[in-house]
């Protein structure tokens, strides 16, 4: 397993920490970035901490060659009073610039997307790169869920690890946690906490990103969106055939086609191995169509 991670900054080099750390890839991680020496001087230092894999810093695409799973971080993230959307055409070019790279060096890997705004980036890599849907996969309800079972447990005074959730739609505003399917312990989520408290939790969830940016200031969220990657990296790995929420290409699920947007899906040793489409309620199916169709309106303003 050799894996790549485009974009030494923050996210990626944490990405990398975390690969390592959990021994996902047996033969070599390559770190790869724009900028001369960042992705060699971080990978130096993570290679001096007594790790046995192979580790390559470079600013050549072509040390990718052969890359089993790649991880896209690369752009440019958020700052305070900026919308993710706000993104698209800065950060358009630079995935286009680097998916092209990516079938050039390795042109049967599975592409794990990262980069802002997540769904329309995950949906242009799918366009310029021409690859089987099943292998262009976003990160997007994972870190999503993550933030939402946190505000949850932390409400309740109990253990994230026993909050299970979903968190569907578009990466920004119009997510769609599904309350319906939010227990604690297997107790029904709307059992423990008021309807207020769970619109309070939801906003917070979908300001998630946000309030981290509001504090940093100069950067955006990359501990949690690192460990989102690593958990989808595994499933990939292991061939775990985990059911996650990532952003996967639509053919015809949910009432949409030739769309990527955040659903339950089976992730294994091939990508996305199945979309799974939940009988929604129709409160929830509404939000699911909102929230798909600000991901539509910011696809329009691609230029593929």
């Amino acid at each position: 397993m050799k894996i790549s991670i485009i974009g030494a900054g923050q996210v990626g080099a944490t990405t990398a920490l975390k690969i390592l750390e959990n021994k996902l890839a047996k033969e070599e991680v390559v770190l790869l970035d724009i900028i001369e020496g960042l992705p060699q001087g971080k990978a130096l230092d993570l290679a001096q901490s007594g790790y046995s894999v192979k580790i390559t810093g470079s600013n050549d695409y072509s040390k990718m060659e052969g890359s089993d799973i790649v991880v896209i971080t690369a752009g440019i993230p958020r700052k305070p009073g900026m919308s993710r959307s706000d993104l698209i055409g800065i950060n358009a070019n630079i995935i286009k610039d680097v998916m092209k790279n990516v079938v050039t060096y390795a042109g049967n890997s599975i592409i794990i997307m990262v980069s802002n705004p997540l769904d329309i980036m995950t949906y242009l890599a799918y366009k310029v790169s021409k690859f089987p849907a099943a292998r262009v996969i976003g990160m997007s309800g994972v870190l999503d869920t993550f933030r939402f079972k946190t505000f949850v447990s932390w409400e309740l005074n109990m253990a994230a690890q026993d909050v299970q959730a979903l968190v569907l739609g578009g990466h920004g505003d119009s997510m769609v946690p599904l309350i319906r399917y939010a227990t604690v312990g297997g107790v029904p989520l709307t059992q423990l906490l008021s309807k207020e408290s769970i619109d309070k939790i939801i906003e917070r969830t979908k300001n998630g990103g946000a309030e981290v940016v509001s504090y940093l200031k100069t950067g955006s969220a990359f501990h949690s969106p690192a460990e989102s990657v690593t958990l989808m990296v595994a499933a990939i790995a292991h061939n775990q055939r985990r059911l996650l929420p990532v952003s996967a290409f639509l053919n015809g699920e949910y009432g949409a086609k030739d769309l990527y947007i955040g659903v339950p899906a089976i992730l294994g040793k091939n990508g996305v191995e199945k979309v799974i489409e939940l009988k929604l309620n129709e409160e929830e199916l509404s939000a699911l169509q909102k929230s798909m169709d600000d991901v539509v309106n910011d696809i329009k303003k691609l230029e593929i």
